[in-house]
């Protein structure tokens, strides 16, 4: 299977590199086209496959086509390949707000899988949501599934409105626990401990959480209780935080996110 990655910026290059990484692709089997000529020619230093300047050099010779460019800039490139378009290859986009049937009117062509990564994908912890148009075959998006699989987790939704969701949840979802990393690494400086000491103290304490979360069958809300005695410290600062409805707020911010992925895609 021949890959072509088209825009070979953060999440270009992520694809490539986890591709390659897992073994579930040669470099002689990748491609990456890039509009630029000098971030075409970091990429070529970077052992990853062969780099094109131009969609009539590779795209005939490629089976999955990834399109990983700034959602603004689908327009000119649906305009620029679909003469070269062959109506057997299948199309693996992750533009955000792009939505299938535009894909499929701009490019001329059928086989699409729309997918929402996150950033965590760059380490191989990323979490993904994709989906596709009725003529991907089962196999094709067994295939799919395989590659995004190198980047972290992927589930398949069956409704295209959960790509929004996604959106919503672990598409911006760093952002949002970045958020509260930041505010209690702030209380913690203003308790007395310097900055890289807070830095600590909170990325440690999210990460252990994080990973003894995954390592037993608890819910987040027994896991709360657990921690919450009576009348103890922790009991003090949820209390604060119903109080606030902090609660309420965050689901509220999600939503937020959602009501504005699906303006996006109406653009």
């Amino acid at each position: 299977m021949k890959i072509l990655i088209i825009g070979g910026g953060n999440m270009g290059l992520t694809y490539a590199q986890s591709f390659l990484r897992s073994h579930i692709c040669t470099t002689e089997n990748m491609m990456i086209l890039e509009k630029s000529p000098e971030k075409a020619a970091q990429l070529a230093q970077k052992n990853i496959g062969t780099v094109y300047g131009k969609a009539e050099d590779c795209l005939d010779g490629a089976d999955l086509i990834i399109l990983a460019v700034k959602p603004q800039d689908a327009p000119a490139l649906f305009s620029s390949i679909q003469s070269l378009v062959d109506p057997q290859q299948v199309f693996l986009s992750i533009m955000a707000g792009v939505q299938i049937k535009t894909i499929q009117d701009g490019l001329g062509a059928s086989k699409i899988v729309r997918a929402m990564p996150n950033l965590p994908a760059q380490i191989g912890q990323g979490m993904t949501v994709f989906t596709s148009s009725d003529e991907v075959t089962r196999i094709e998006l067994v295939m799919v599934q395989n590659l995004l699989n190198t980047t972290g987790k992927a589930i398949y939704a069956d409704s295209e409105a959960a790509i929004d969701s996604a959106t919503a949840i672990s598409g911006s979802g760093p952002a949002y626990v970045w958020f509260f990393m930041h505010a209690l690494m702030e209380a913690a400086q203003e308790m007395g401990f310097s900055y890289s000491e807070s830095e600590l103290l909170v990325s440690q304490t999210i990460l252990g959480t994080m990973e003894l979360y995954a390592a037993n069958d608890f819910t987040a809300e027994e896991w709360i209780k657990k921690v919450a005695s009576k009348g103890g410290t922790t009991e003090a600062a949820l209390a604060t935080y119903e109080h606030k409805h902090l609660f309420n707020s965050i689901k509220d911010g999600a939503k937020a996110a959602l009501v504005r992925a699906v303006e996006l895609g109406k653009k």
